[in-house]
């Protein structure tokens, strides 16, 4: 059992209170050693049995491992001194440099989890500067599993162009699937047909790709040379990849200059 305790400045947002959730759930720690930070210290996930605090200074000092999920723009409004205390930065575009800076921590770890944390699938790469223990890498990685997978990444930028691409959560099947739809209604596909048929792409038949390697699965359709190798030869004629290409990067540039 966990002796220590985590304070979650963002705590009861849709992307903290979802992370405090998961804490509690999957067991990795125990609800009355999880702070979560309220400005008005009422919220349903006090009944969880987790501790609500108006006050963020008291909750850093009340912690051993500080969670950070604000938005980057309230960042620097918190005035907090995390000084000695681990810090998890879930914020874009901030660097560990500048979280330094600011609180005063010295053990800086950025993470990037998306939307799918409500439903315990995102993909969260992080990212410490700092040689770290097994047992530390052990308590990152086993914390931020909690909403899905994790992974260590070998540098700062890495979590920055992460943060356009798997930080995007469900922004780019939601456009796929919108795309789909809309150009189906154009063709005189009926709209709630061209949605079904839509969804059917992006959510069901994707499932596929679980079992099976991508590039694979192109190539045997490529190969077949039908209505599919038509539409994605199409596609890779266009620049689809490409232009793929230059969307994550503009992302990623947002993430660097800071937001």
């Amino acid at each position: 059992m966990r002796t220590e305790r985590i304070g979650i400045i963002g705590g009861t947002g849709w992307l903290g209170g979802a992370l405090a959730e998961a804490l509690m759930d999957t067991g990795f720690i125990e609800a009355d050693r999880l702070l979560l930070s309220n400005r008005s210290g009422s919220h349903p996930l006090e009944k969880t049995g987790a501790r609500l605090m108006a006050d963020n200074q008291g909750l850093v000092d009340a912690c051993d491992t500080l969670i950070l999920s604000v938005r980057p723009e309230q960042f620097k409004a918190l005035n907090i001194d995390a000084t000695g205390k681990r810090v998890i930065s879930l914020m874009a575009g901030v660097p560990s440099q500048v979280i330094g800076q600011v609180t005063g921590a010295s053990l800086i770890v950025r993470a990037m989890a998306n939307a799918a944390v409500e439903i315990r699938q995102s993909f969260t790469p992080w990212h410490c500067a700092h040689d770290l223990s097994a047992s530390e890498v052990d308590f990152i990685q086993g914390l931020l599993a909690c909403v899905g997978t994790a992974s260590r990444v070998p540098s700062e930028d890495a979590i920055d162009y992460l943060s356009a691409l798997s930080g995007t959560g469900p922004a780019f099947p939601a456009l796929l699937m919108t795309a789909l739809a809309h150009q189906a209604v154009a063709a005189g596909i009926p709209e709630d047909i061209a949605r079904s048929a839509a969804r059917g792409v992006v959510l069901n038949a994707s499932q596929l790709l679980n079992k099976t390697e991508p590039q694979d699965l192109i190539d045997s359709l490529v190969a077949y040379k039908g209505v599919t190798a038509a539409a994605l030869q199409s596609l890779m004629d266009a620049g689809f990849e490409g232009m793929i290409g230059e969307a994550v990067q503009a992302g990623a540039e947002v993430a660097r200059r800071g937001m």
